[in-house]
């Protein structure tokens, strides 16, 4: 098993690794460059449901920080797979609450997978586009408890955060 552990860490590190590399085709003007990361990215999410299947969340203490980052990374950039984001939601959820998985990751996810079911962000973590250099948020729940809850998780304030995206 401790063998098995390692390897999942090195191959967790590995795929996310991969998935930075690629990123920069997420939002390419080049269709065959989209489709690229959407394959990649597809088969990263697949293989993270297959590891949550059989080891749950990968959290810190079964595989270390980074190779647990990078499962969140992987989750995060699942975003045509809703049940592998679901599940890994879940889990972290779970990892959250016994203290071995990071409340500011578990916002994260939590707005991607509601973003990407349609439905407002609680956290206001996920940026739609950047229109004339100026970030567009997507919809949030309760805008204005928004930085209340993103201090409990350890987020910067919400304008800090998308001052970050601008290109103005």
């Amino acid at each position: 098993m401790a063998h098995d552990v390692a390897a999942l860490a090195v191959e967790l590190t590995d795929v996310a690794a991969a998935d930075h590399k690629s990123a920069v085709r997420a939002n390419s003007d080049d269709p065959a460059e989209q489709l690229a990361w959407r394959r990649l990215t597809a088969r990263h999410g697949d293989r993270l449901g297959e590891i949550m299947e059989e080891y749950g969340w990968p959290t810190a203490e079964l595989v270390g920080e980074e190779a647990a980052r990078a499962a969140w990374l992987i989750a995060q950039h699942a975003d045509r797979q809703l049940d592998v984001q679901r599940r890994a939601l879940q889990l972290m959820q779970q990892a959250v609450s016994a203290g071995s998985a990071s409340p500011r990751e578990l916002a994260f996810m939590r707005d991607r997978t509601l973003v990407n079911e349609g439905r407002k962000q609680v956290y206001g973590t996920q940026i739609a586009d950047v229109k004339d250099g100026a970030p567009v948020p997507w919809p949030c729940e309760d805008p204005e408890r928004r930085d209340d809850l993103r201090a409990e998780v350890g987020i910067e304030p919400f304008d800090e955060y998308v001052a970050k995206f601008s290109m103005v």
